[in-house]
């Protein structure tokens, strides 16, 4: 590759807008390969880390957990065939992101993309696609169960649909999502409150926090489960020797820190799946919003403002 540099939005200081910079081309070990980013995805945890650094980043870090794009060269140790390859990716934190015009990566962590699923869907899915089904792969199959799913974004969307697909029936505990919306998704029944409800359900998937969660737990039926996408609840709420109630959390990116090459194989192999039901329209998602590369700022703004889901497109 003759390109030597690329073009980055580096963090500047806690709750500062990034600034733009034209950096070196970081040196590729054996195991890692260089992606030409055509898109990236912003997350909720993307300007909230922006705002708040709590990984105490240092000036010049890059960030943006989601991307997709080419692989444009690869380390001495990765099969060359995977030069030219079109693929999507969940960056860790801890590491410089993508966004940027180029990103490094380990070469198994990332998903190939079908040939129909434009970049820019492409770049909105990894994060809430493979949180959601890390989630509901915390539950274990019951078909015809109960499961109640709180906290309507993203991540939970899709969690219903997997769920469905599992054979699981679910309500939603949500103040705004109508019932064409419901339907649309599969949820048979929309609860506004949880004052008042049954002590009926085998499964609660919320993703609304931690003491949210703890609230929902009485409504579990022996042997339930809880699952908190938003932190964990700390402590049981219920004594021992009483309903066992099991108490699951999610943290998608805790993978770079702790997964191995089997847990990676295994959720890349997951994603490809699903980025392939997205294409055969098995699994609805919503079209992000599109910002150009030199509006990364406006569209991190957008993303905390509108909650919509939003990209940077390398084309617009």
């Amino acid at each position: 590759m003759q390109q030597q540099t690329m073009q980055a939005w580096q963090f500047a200081g806690a709750d500062q807008p990034l600034t733009p910079g034209n950096i070196t081309l970081p040196t590729l070990a054996d195991d890692e390969i260089l992606i030409d980013n055509q898109a990236s995805g912003i997350n909720p945890v993307d300007w909230k880390f922006i705002e708040s650094n709590p990984l105490d980043w240092p000036v010049g870090q890059i960030p943006g957990v989601d991307g997709a794009g080419i692989v444009v060269s690869v380390g001495s140790g990765v099969d060359s065939s995977m030069t030219g390859r079109r693929v999507a990716y969940h960056n860790s934190l801890q590491l410089n992101g993508s966004y940027a015009t180029y990103t490094v990566l380990k070469a198994n962590r990332v998903m190939q993309l079908p040939d129909a699923l434009p970049f820019d869907l492409a770049a909105a899915l990894p994060c809430p696609m493979l949180t959601a089904w890390q989630t509901v792969s915390k539950i274990p199959v019951n078909r015809g169960a109960l499961v109640l799913v709180a906290g309507l974004g993203s991540v939970n969307k899709l969690s219903v649909q997997l769920l469905n697909k599992a054979g699981f029936e679910v309500h939603a505990l949500s103040g705004s999502l109508n019932q064409d919306e419901a339907c649309a998704l599969g949820i048979t029944e929309v609860h506004r409150s949880a004052d008042n409800l049954p002590q009926q359900y085998y499964g609660v998937i919320d993703a609304v926090g931690p003491e949210h969660a703890a609230g929902l737990v009485p409504l579990l039926k022996a042997n339930g489960h809880i699952v908190c996408v938003q932190g964990r609840i700390e402590q049981p709420v219920d004594e021992a020797f009483t309903r066992t109630i099991s108490y699951h959390e999610v943290a998608l990116g805790a993978l770079h820190q702790y997964g191995d090459s089997d847990d990676w194989t295994a959720l890349m192999q997951e994603g490809e799946a699903l980025l392939g039901e997205v294409v055969s329209e098995q699994l609805t998602v919503e079209s992000p919003a599109v910002y150009a590369f030199s509006k990364m700022n406006e569209a991190l703004t957008h993303s905390k403002q509108t909650k919509e889901k939003t990209v940077i497109g390398r084309a617009v």
